[in-house]
């Protein structure tokens, strides 16, 4: 539904009698009455109206309410007996959170606007002023696994392998991959002191922390198989996607590894457009509410994979959502098979509601179903071949699900 603004229109001048005192009087009486009126219904309506409004604006609103007086009693004896200063905000974000929890969907969450600003940058990739290094624990101490191109790390000198002994000159070698990301993090512009250990020796690294460009698309070739590595699904994974397809099919590789290990998610319409590069014109998934099928999403037109039967999707636990979506489009279409351990087992579809001074409201919103009408809801896909990523392997920087997938390609 679309609507006209008035004032966008010009206006032309028109000549009017003078109205008699009288009627100018009249008139008067008559807008005020109808002001009272209308203020009265705003008032007494004010749910109904406020989801009216909603449901023009295409965000669904309930006008139900709830009978909320013993939060504001409970808030009044706190008030009155709290030994301690209340922070009125805190208390507000915390009925919210506290509301949205009763659903029972550990999904649906009330966002603080600092949640709110968080969850964006995790989705768009933005972890703020890094050093563009992907951090993980081999042999129980922090490490070097991934120095990003074009970031701070790689410009300095760091590699992938690097044992972290220290940062800042606190020790970190018994911190974990999340805490000592953590610590290196900070403002874009300002320095951290590494201390790392190679080939048994330390070495000292002075970093400027910057905006990290970690793109959500990686891609290699290796035994003229392309290797297509996505971390999330962000506003800019199927561009992304589509010149690293574009690159395989110039490189003339013989088949595929969609590496989704990892991967919690993201944006629905990348997870489609993803598989539209091998899908035409195919349901990649449907989505229901209360049993009842709502939405049907279909690939494009322009699959660059269509004719290629040689694929596979490396899963795990860590593949959730988005990634769950594509794997299950392609092994229902029997374009691909899955290799690697069980998926998360997310069926669920949230949206973003904005709802006062920044806050947000991440809700479920439908289940979502594969191809063939699917749920993997709480149990996941298991793997047409089920291989095991141990802690040793890792320790070795061995990639058996890897070699397992290429051995399928190649077979």
């Amino acid at each position: 539904m679309t609507t006209k603004n008035p004032k966008s229109h010009p206006t032309t001048p028109m000549h009017h009698k003078p109205k008699k005192p009288t009627q100018s009087r009249s008139f008067i009486v008559l807008i005020l009455i109808a002001v009272s009126m209308i203020s009265f219904v705003a008032g007494t309506r004010q749910n109904e109206l406020s989801a009216a409004v909603s449901q023009v604006l295409g965000i669904p609103r309930s006008s139900d309410q709830l009978d909320l007086s013993s939060v504001q009693s409970t808030y009044q004896y706190l008030k009155a007996n709290f030994d301690g200063k209340l922070d009125a905000q805190k208390l507000i974000d915390g009925a919210n959170q506290g509301l949205v929890s009763g659903a029972g969907d550990k999904y649906t969450t009330y966002l603080t606007p600092n949640d709110s600003e968080q969850l964006q940058k995790d989705l768009d990739g933005d972890i703020g002023g890094g050093i563009g290094a992907e951090i993980g624990v081999r042999n129980d101490a922090p490490t070097i696994v991934r120095v990003l191109d074009d970031n701070p790390a790689k410009k300095e000198g760091l590699q992938k392998g690097d044992v972290i002994v220290s940062i800042n000159d606190e020790e970190s070698l018994e911190f974990d991959a999340e805490m000592t990301a953590s610590k290196i993090r900070g403002k874009e512009g300002t320095s951290v002191k590494l201390v790392v250990n190679r080939d048994g020796k330390n070495l000292t690294f002075n970093v400027t922390r910057a905006v990290v460009n970690n793109p959500s698309v990686q891609a290699t070739v290796k035994d003229n198989i392309g290797i297509l590595t996505i971390s999330r699904f962000d506003g800019q994974t199927g561009v992304l996607a589509r010149k690293a397809a574009e690159s395989f099919k110039r490189d003339n590789v013989q088949g595929v590894v969609l590496d989704l290990r990892g991967d919690g998610g993201g944006y629905l319409q990348g997870a489609v457009d993803v598989a539209g590069l091998w899908l035409n014109d195919k349901v990649v998934v449907t989505q229901r509410k209360n049993g009842v099928q709502i939405d049907e999403m279909k690939s494009g037109n322009d699959a660059l994979f269509a004719d290629l039967n040689n694929t596979v999707v490396l899963v795990d636990e860590g593949s959730a959502s988005a990634s769950e979506i594509v794997a299950g489009a392609l092994k229902d279409h029997g374009v691909a098979k899955l290799v690697g351990t069980k998926t998360f087992g997310k069926g669920s579809v949230q949206e973003i509601i904005r709802v006062d001074d920044g806050a947000q409201l991440k809700v479920t919103v439908s289940k979502w179903f594969t191809p063939k009408g699917n749920t993997i809801n709480g149990k996941g896909f298991q793997p047409d071949v089920a291989v095991e990523l141990t802690k040793e392997d890792v320790n070795a920087d061995k990639d058996p699900q890897l070699q397992a997938a290429i051995k399928e390609l190649q077979q």
